[in-house]
């Protein structure tokens, strides 16, 4: 067992400790330690002590050491503390976030950042968010590099805002190689404490492609799975739109530039179908086509998470989405001005130009 170093006290130092342990005006931590100390210098350990004061036995034990050390004064006055905490240096690390890697890895983590600069990570952190600071995070962009980019961007938005009178407006495109996968084994329900589980490997049953056509004035879709997405696939789905379509209306089409919209077969149809009018996206900029909104909103909400065993399987799902979707559709807001967006491609092409210089 271990034991305690032993305290002996003069005349003075016995005298001055039972004053302060029976003060009324002496501060409460001062009496305390006091009568820590004169039980020590009665031969008791410290955990005898801690038990009869009920306190902390490593306090009893700080106290009797800090006495051995330095007496009456040991006691009597705290111990000096740390001075200021440094102050952290927000410009350094907002600059070597954005303009510097580590030397190990493609970006900057809390806790690497506060390892070069010696702060916590915690610091870092809280400079991270006020400044909008996400190391983590990628955002994907590519710049059109299109010659007619801008007419091509003002003729589409000018339709999305203000679509021309005895007509219809529809986004078009077809969303390639949709997969029937089934789970290996049966997932768990939601419960209490616990998501949805899913296995991570899968079947493939196959795979199938949607065409749809959103009508940017009303938010229907009209659509069609087909096996491939040939250009005699896009002109039997031209052909749906033209069955569907009123004849007194004409038809504006907004598609993308793949090489299946332009070919030549296709082309001559449109020759015999005066009323379809073609408008292209600029090239790398499908994200102008709305379509693309819808596409999205079909695979988080039915795709992704869903488990087909078959492709018939899959697209009577698809079928059933798009149904449920046209009993109470709701269109796409289109609020970007052609103007604005090209504010942004011009910032965007300046800045890739500066990176590119330096």
């Amino acid at each position: 067992m271990r034991v305690a170093a032993r305290v002996i006290l003069t005349d003075q130092q016995r005298a001055k400790l039972s004053a302060y342990a029976r003060g009324r005006s002496v501060a409460q931590r001062v009496v305390e330690r006091a009568r820590i100390v004169l039980q020590a210098a009665e031969g008791k350990q410290d955990r005898e002590i801690a038990a009869t004061l009920q306190m902390g036995r490593h306090t009893v034990a700080r106290w009797r050491a800090r006495f051995l050390e330095s007496g009456l004064a040991g006691i009597e006055k705290d111990a000096p503390r740390p001075g200021r905490m440094r102050k952290i240096d927000s410009e350094e690390i907002v600059r070597k976030t954005t303009r510097e890697k580590p030397d190990n890895a493609t970006h900057w983590s809390t806790r690497s950042m506060a390892h070069v600069l010696g702060i916590s990570a915690a610091s870092v952190r809280r400079v991270w968010q006020a400044h909008g600071l996400k190391p983590h995070r990628v955002e994907i962009f590519k710049v059109s590099r299109d010659p007619q980019c801008v007419e091509k961007r003002e003729d589409i938005i000018g339709l999305y805002l203000n679509p021309p009178q005895q007509a219809v407006v529809f986004s078009v495109d077809e969303k390639s190689q949709i997969q029937a996968l089934d789970r290996t084994q049966p997932s768990l329900p939601l419960k209490k404490g616990r998501g949805e589980t899913m296995t991570h490997d899968y079947k493939r049953h196959g795979t199938t492609t949607l065409f749809a056509a959103l009508n940017t004035l009303t938010g229907k879709v009209l659509s069609q799975c087909r096996p491939r997405h040939t250009n005699q696939d896009w002109a039997a789905f031209l052909r749906l739109i033209d069955r569907s379509t009123p004849k007194d209306k004409q038809i504006r089409i907004i598609a993308d530039n793949y090489s299946a919209h332009k070919h030549p077969s296709v082309k001559t149809w449109l020759q015999h179908h005066k009323r379809f009018h073609m408008h292209f996206t600029p090239t790398s900029a499908s994200w102008l086509n709305m379509v693309e909104r819808f596409f999205r909103d079909i695979t988080q909400r039915r795709i992704r998470r869903g488990a087909f065993r078959s492709v018939p399987e899959l697209v009577a799902a698809i079928d059933e989405y798009i149904q449920d979707h046209n009993k109470t559709p709701k269109p796409f807001i289109w609020t970007a001005k052609a103007s604005d967006i090209l504010e942004k491609v011009t910032r965007a092409r300046r800045a890739l130009h500066k990176a590119a210089s330096e």
